[in-house]
């Protein structure tokens, strides 16, 4: 998959894991491991991005004597998940062209 389309659907992937409970890191990483491939090195700067954005929050919490980092998502991360949610009728009709287009090259 292209850099630029990764990069922009996996912060929704994010929310998304967010939205259904919150969690950490190593978590999510297995939970999003079966719909698009995502590393540690790319998993942390975009929560901070998405923290400093307002779409997340975190808090601590104890597990086996350390402390665990967890990520929680905001109403306005909620609300930014739903306007992508809304937009995906406008990607698939894209996405529809872009196909349609390949086909008519194909003849």
């Amino acid at each position: 998959m292209d850099t630029q389309i990764r990069k922009g659907l996996i912060e929704f992937c994010v929310l998304t894991v967010l939205h259904k409970k919150d969690s950490y890191g190593y978590q999510m990483i297995k939970d999003l491991s079966d719909y698009i491939e995502i590393s540690e090195s790319t998993l942390y700067p975009l929560l901070r991005r998405l923290e400093i954005a307002g779409y997340l929050t975190t808090y601590t919490e104890e597990y086996k004597n350390r402390l665990r980092k967890y990520f929680q998502i905001t109403k306005k991360g909620k609300e930014y998940l739903y306007s992508f949610k809304k937009e995906k009728i406008q990607i698939i009709e894209i996405l529809n062209f872009i196909e349609s287009e390949g086909e008519q090259d194909d003849r």
